[in-house]
């Protein structure tokens, strides 16, 4: 990623709050986007990487999973105009993604397994 791409700190108006702890790599979010916007196979505004899967010590094992917003997420503006949040914080089974103003999320995000990304509304 350049420079270019990345978002400008002043820009970004929202977060996406991550919760690691809780998210199963169900992909319900990423198939909610790619309906919601009618976007192909394998493109999607947020998408699920599998984190693992390989023993560290004894019976202790690396394993999650990590949500992250792609440059295709536009933060649902049409759905949030209606009074909706995004279709992805909709319709996450584990319920670990919240979306709202900046200053919020990151006041919310208060342990080492949350993530919160900063997105300007396009």
């Amino acid at each position: 990623m350049s420079t270019a791409d990345m978002i400008n700190p002043a820009e970004a108006n929202f977060g996406l709050l991550v919760n690691y702890d809780w998210c199963t790599g169900c992909h319900s979010c990423e198939i909610a986007c790619q309906m919601e916007h009618g976007m192909p196979v394998g493109q999607s505004g947020i998408l699920i990487h599998d984190m693992g899967h390989w023993p560290i010590e004894g019976d202790t094992w690396q394993f999650g999973y990590l949500a992250a917003p792609t440059k295709m997420c536009d933060t649902c503006a049409e759905r949030r105009g209606l009074g909706k949040v995004p279709t992805c914080v909709q319709h996450c089974q584990a319920q670990c993604l919240e979306f709202g103003p900046l200053d919020e999320m990151l006041k919310k995000a208060d342990h080492e397994y949350q993530t919160v990304f900063t997105l300007a509304e396009k």
